[in-house]
């Protein structure tokens, strides 16, 4: 066994491991801790096959940004876990049912003689797969690029719009009655006598 066949089957049971953890554990920061596991045993796979960049971009944006996101969300919820597992036992069946179907079309995958192809070729010490990478991305599909980036926009202005809800007993500061303030309105000049010490 070759040096990269163990670094792909060691990051491969890492991987499977982590995801298998995120869906079992108890305490949901111990879930996306594997979570963020997962991520970088994923990122390891895209080096390993010369895409360094997809690599790089998963650990700094995923692992590095979204991931502490979630972790702070997660422990800033205070989730009560005790609600959460009362529908466990009755969903169970219905999950079984899902992940074995996900098994079985991911056996018909991994099986088919379409979806085997070649080891690639190792590229030469020069090339460069971001610039590559760019150069698919903004020339044959550049249209695909921009609707998903249209599709992103939608669904953060959607979900702002969903969450934002007024309370009544909070209290709004409205801009245009703060720059009509003037400053006799907000500061009183006193007069008063000074008095003499008597020492």
């Amino acid at each position: 066994m070759t040096f990269e066949a163990f670094l792909f089957y060691f990051f491969s049971v890492v991987l499977v491991g982590s995801a298998v953890a995120v869906i079992t554990v108890r305490n949901p920061v111990h879930a996306a801790l594997f979570l963020v596991l997962a991520f970088v045993a994923t990122a390891a796979h895209w080096i390993m096959l010369e895409a360094e960049f997809l690599g790089i971009l998963l650990v700094l944006v995923y692992v590095g940004a979204v991931m502490v996101l979630f972790l702070f969300v997660v422990m800033m919820l205070d989730i009560n876990m005790s609600r959460i597992r009362e529908g466990f036992m009755k969903l169970l069946p219905v999950g079984i049912v899902v992940a074995v179907g996900m098994m079985v079309v991911m056996a018909m995958v991994v099986g088919a003689q379409v979806f085997q192809v070649e080891p690639p070729v190792p590229a030469s010490a020069d090339y460069s797969n971001t610039e590559a990478l760019g150069q698919l991305l903004y020339t044959e599909y550049v249209y695909p690029f921009e609707i998903a980036a249209v599709i992103l926009l939608v669904a953060i202005i959607a979900a702002i719009v969903l969450t934002l809800r007024k309370r009544p007993d909070t209290r709004y500061l409205d801009p245009a009655k703060q720059i009509q303030i003037r400053r006799e309105d907000r500061v009183r000049m006193v007069k008063m006598e000074s008095e003499k010490k008597q020492g």
